[in-house]
């Protein structure tokens, strides 16, 4: 196998927003991007609104995949935090077009959780990379 395998096996429920399963190939250089806010270069809240929230930080996750040489095509899971309250519709919406990819999406795990470590953030996602070889 040369290139990452993302499964959507019979049994499980489909969806065109998440696969179930990644297998990454020996030789992928695994990139690890913590949790990112909707926050601008100065930590400043873009905004109150959750889909501001939502574009500014997979904005900020794409930065921290470039740092390292990667892309959103390359996120293989991404993992989101959502402050109760926050509008879930609008804020996937901001980024759903962001994420799309030509094959399989990647993994996601959604919270709702009571708050997050910024104060009136509404949005944190991290996400994990697969890059593989040229």
């Amino acid at each position: 196998m040369d290139a990452i395998a993302r499964l959507r096996p019979d049994g499980l429920v489909r969806s065109p927003a998440f696969s179930h399963v990644a297998i990454v190939p020996p030789g992928a250089t695994m990139v690890y991007v913590g949790g990112q806010n909707g926050v601008d270069e100065t930590g400043a809240l873009v905004s109150d609104d959750a889909a501001a929230q939502s574009a500014r930080a997979v904005d900020n996750a794409a930065v921290a995949l470039a740092a390292a040489g990667a892309s959103l095509a390359d996120v293989v899971q991404w993992t989101v935090l959502l402050a109760e309250g926050a509008d879930i519709a609008a804020a996937y919406g901001a980024v759903a077009q962001k994420l799309a990819s030509d094959g399989e999406p990647a993994l996601v795990t959604a919270a709702i959780v009571s708050a997050l470590g910024v104060p009136g953030a509404l949005v944190e996602v991290s996400a994990v990379a697969a890059v593989m070889p040229a």
